[in-house]
């Protein structure tokens, strides 16, 4: 196993809340000395990458990362020489860890987080020599800032149910041979600020991967996502009610969405992503139960998705509010996807749901350079279904070039009440785009503030 990466295995739950969290880190080399002493400590081992990291390098577009909020320690963190000090290095070991991949090492976790987040400036190391079994649990602050949780060994969950503590909630797991729904969450970051995950696995999740919710100040690179094609409900990373998010070189392989970005968050910057046997990268659902949802200023570009069931999509609900704005999917590579790209404001889980007139309102979406192949031989790989009263507007079709893996070229891609341009040519021909814009529209549209 190489160090420096997280391992998820099966239903492992943990939640982060705090402010001013330095990083989530693979690891460096650091000179470390105890904090109030004088006696150095081992530092934290720093191996090359394994052979087998396939993680795509991408190098961010210039001047397109979010601003991230600024932390009060410098970015990113010197070495300090032994004359300077370093930063407290907080061993899950020495608070009683034994990583023997059965005892519950879920207290000593507890305890070096706790003491780590009291100190600031300080690292909670995870060392390589061990499997370390921990149940569901919360990291909570508010920190001090400058935490680095740096985990070179693997985190595993109880094998099961009939393994896990009596204080535990077994409705807080999946068991997915009962089909429960309760979301159980590898890693959920609430209510945080400044936060980087960096070459980290996760593997098997019951449910989302990772889940970010009112977080500002998020970073998420070279990281690895693993679970089978059939597992519902298994998003890889998810947004919401969150800003200023960057996702870079991701390898992500799962049974739903490979990123999902949901009502309230913006400023999210997606580059250099691989979406493997997914249901591709969607925004949404938005405006579920006649809720508003709010969504602007997300990018994606540089991204790979094959074998998925779709490729870019944005789904809403009948019924809601708000709006969509500032939409960006760029020099997209697709590989045998069942429906390429679609906007859906019809979105349902069941037959029963009812016909509405209110919608969450989508405007300025561009798709530049997407091209690749589809599997779908029934229907054409572009698919726009917006609102009855609420009309899409605003769409930019250039250099998009869908072709079959197999097969015929399917030419007649749907468009109902969608409005926009095509900058040029496109395959199949989009020409059931519709110029200008409608012209009772502000009658109907409910936009963000």
């Amino acid at each position: 196993m190489d160090p420096f990466k997280l391992i998820i295995l099966s239903t492992l739950v943990y939640i982060l809340c705090f402010e001013n969290i330095g990083k989530l880190v693979e690891g460096r080399a650091h000179y470390h000395k105890k904090k109030g002493s004088g006696s150095s400590q081992t530092q934290p081992s720093s191996p090359a990458p394994a052979d087998n990291d396939q993680t795509p390098p991408y190098s961010p577009v210039p001047g397109t990362r979010p601003v991230v909020p600024s932390d009060p320690y410098p970015y990113p963190y010197p070495d300090p020489s032994p004359a300077q000090g370093g930063p407290c290095i907080f061993d899950v070991t020495s608070f009683g860890a034994v990583g023997d991949g059965s005892t519950d090492d879920t207290a000593a976790f507890r305890s070096a987080w706790k003491a780590a987040c009291a100190a600031g400036w300080s690292v909670v190391h995870v060392p390589s020599s061990g499997k370390f079994m921990i149940t569901s649990t919360i990291f909570s602050g508010p920190c001090k800032p400058g935490i680095v949780l740096q985990v070179d060994g693997i985190l595993m969950p109880p094998d099961g149910p009939e393994c896990w503590p009596e204080t535990d909630s077994k409705r807080q797991w999946v068991q997915k041979d009962q089909h429960c729904l309760d979301h159980a969450i590898a890693q959920l970051f609430f209510m945080s600020k400044n936060i980087e995950l960096s070459g980290l696995r996760i593997q098997n999740s019951p449910q989302f991967h990772i889940k970010f919710d009112g977080c500002d100040g998020v970073l998420i690179n070279k990281l690895q996502i693993n679970s089978p094609k059939y597992s519902p409900n298994t998003d890889g990373i998810h947004v919401e009610n969150s800003k200023n998010v960057a996702i870079y070189n991701a390898l992500i392989a799962n049974g739903d969405d490979c990123i999902s970005i949901g009502p309230g968050s913006s400023n999210v910057d997606i580059q250099g992503v691989v979406c493997d046997h997914s249901h591709g990268i969607s925004i949404g659902s938005l405006g579920v139960h006649n809720s508003e949802a709010c969504v602007s200023n997300i990018t994606v570009r540089g991204a790979l998705i094959k074998n998925s069931d779709n490729g870019l999509r944005i789904k809403t609900w009948q019924g809601g509010s708000g709006s969509v704005s500032d939409i960006s999917f760029q020099d997209i590579q697709m590989e045998n996807n069942t429906n390429s790209i679609i906007i859906d404001q019809y979105y349902c889980l069941t037959k029963a749901c009812r016909n509405q007139t209110s919608a969450v309102y989508l405007s300025g979406v561009t798709y530049r350079n997407i091209k690749g192949t589809y599997n779908n031989v029934q229907s054409a790989p572009i698919h726009f279904a917006c609102s009855d009263t609420v009309p899409c507007t605003n769409i930019t079709m250039s250099e998009v070039e869908l072709l079959p893996s197999q097969g015929q070229l399917v030419d007649d891609p749907f468009c109902w009440n969608s409005y926009g341009i095509q900058e040029t040519l496109t395959i199949p021909p989009i020409d059931c785009l519709q110029d200008g814009m409608p012209e009772s529209l502000q009658e109907v549209v409910a936009c963000c503030q």
